[in-house]
Parts: structure tokens; sequence; C-alpha cells
């Protein structure tokens, strides 16, 4: 009995497709992605910003316990303990604030 390698093959085709697309939304330099959230870090100077699944934030301002960030072309700021803001489909909080950098936690 012959049985076709097509259909496994096909499977493990699809297989490597769609991992490499999960792993795609969160491949830039500043993001590193789990399974539900990213972990998005921006220099802390003018114009810096980083693309995360797809959306783009960028830096505006900061201070000790907050930061305003342009993101899918609205600007929010985030205050460090503050619940997660709902911006361009995003869910976003603030991590940590340093001299040179700040940190958000970004999920869908």
């Amino acid at each position: 009995m012959l049985i076709s390698k097509a259909p496994r093959v096909a499977a493990l085709l699809f297989s490597a497709a769609f991992g490499a697309a999960l792993l795609t939304g969160c491949s830039s330099d500043g993001v590193n992605c789990g399974v539900d959230q990213c972990t998005v870090t921006i220099a802390r100077e003018t114009n810096a910003s980083v693309e995360v699944l797809g959306v783009e934030a960028q830096f505006v301002s900061a201070d000790d316990n907050s930061v305003t960030l342009q993101v899918a072309g609205q600007q929010v700021t985030l205050t460090k303990g503050q619940q997660a803001v709902q911006v361009g489909g995003l869910q976003l909080s603030l991590d940590s604030v340093t001299q040179s950098a700040i940190q958000v936690q970004v999920s869908r």
C-alpha cells in the first residue's frame, strides 16, 4: 500500500509558516515577546520609537513615575502602578522608567 507524503509535507510547511508568523510580531530591537505579552524598551530620547505587534510606539516625554507615548497616532500617558491602558488595539502598562530608557508591557 502506497501512502502519499503530500499531506504530511503540507502540514509541516503550514506549521513552519505559522510559527514564523507568530515570531514576526515581536522581532525588532527593543521588543521581547512571550506567548501572550511583549516587553518593550524604548530609549528615553526625542523621536525614539519601536514597532510592536504591528503598532508603532514613539517616546514623547517622561518623569520619574510616568511616560507619555505616541501610540497608533494617539498620545497616551502611562503611570507606574496604574492599570493597563488600551490604545491602538493594545493594552499598555508602564513597567519602569530610568534615565536612559522606559520599559512598557504590551499585550493584545
